[in-house]
């Protein structure tokens, strides 16, 4: 397995792979690794000849009173668990590589990318578009995957990728839960024993609000509702946001009539974790 912080490495890399007819898929993460990013990892290998995972916490993504600071950074296991599952190369490049001192370019997706997470991480997906957009360009791969848990996200760079053209196929990964239920993040790891006790409420919710519309329910406020009350005897939980969107616009839904998804973000403490369910009437 290659490491490489060089741009211009891992860009000959990739070129040479392609110019012998190998697929390339493309996995981008922060590090910190748990069992969600590996199945990424898994899901590219099943379709790609080669693999490449960049390694980079991406300061554009992050606010101010955010956790840049105090991310998890795990360098050296992360690529001990990369090279078990034969990833080709891994990619970690410094923060002057992605922006270097004259860089003045933004990715903008509007309207899909500013409500839900958007509304209340102001300039986190331009961060989360333009890195990716760096990175697409170094490496040029044939699909990139991401996971479902960050649903908007991966809504934001279909669109992205859609919009500009940009040939890769954009794979969605399901949600990898704990035993628990709890959707698996590096952040995790900053919960309190009490903070994470409480935190699996939030797919006891997301599953309460499911079984409501396996009942007959259609109307999303009620829907709602039944996530909200999972977590009245939880005071460690705060919910910011619980919405019930379209899968691919992002926009609200009210009343059940095609897919839709219940996406939140709840605070454990000071830990922010989010999480979605897709609702799915019979066809």
């Amino acid at each position: 397995m290659i490491v490489t912080d060089s741009e211009q490495r891992i860009s000959d890399i990739c070129a040479g792979w392609r110019k012998d007819g190998l697929t390339v898929g493309f996995v981008p993460t922060m590090g910190a690794f748990h069992k969600g990013h590996l199945s990424l990892v898994e899901i590219a290998a099943a379709s790609s000849a080669r693999v490449v995972v960049s390694i980079f916490v991406n300061p554009t993504q992050f606010g101010p009173d955010e956790d840049l600071d105090r991310y998890p950074v795990a360098l050296e296991e992360d690529c001990r668990l990369l090279e078990e599952l034969d990833v080709s190369a891994v990619f970690t490049p410094r923060v002057d590589v992605v922006y270097p001192e004259d860089f003045s370019t933004g990715v903008y997706v509007t309207g899909i990318s500013e409500g839900l997470c958007g509304s209340v991480r102001p300039g986190h997906f331009n961060g989360v578009t333009t890195v990716c957009a760096v990175l697409f360009g170094i490496i040029k791969p044939d699909l990139a995957v991401f996971g479902m848990k960050d649903a908007q996200q991966l809504a934001v760079i279909r669109q992205m990728v859609s919009d500009l053209r940009m040939g890769i196929d954009i794979v969605a990964a399901p949600i990898v839960r704990e035993p628990d239920g709890l959707a698996m993040s590096s952040r995790n790891q900053y919960l309190s024993a009490d903070e994470r006790k409480q935190a699996c409420l939030i797919s006891t919710g997301l599953e309460a609000a499911l079984s409501l519309f396996q009942t007959g329910e259609r109307n999303c406020e009620l829907l709602r509702n039944a996530f909200l009350d999972t977590l009245k005897d939880a005071p460690k939980l705060r919910a910011q946001y619980v919405e019930t969107v379209d899968p691919d616009t992002m926009l609200g839904v009210e009343i059940i009539e095609n897919p839709v998804l219940l996406v939140v973000a709840v605070f454990a403490g000071k830990t922010r974790l989010i999480d979605n369910i897709l609702i799915e009437p019979e066809v």
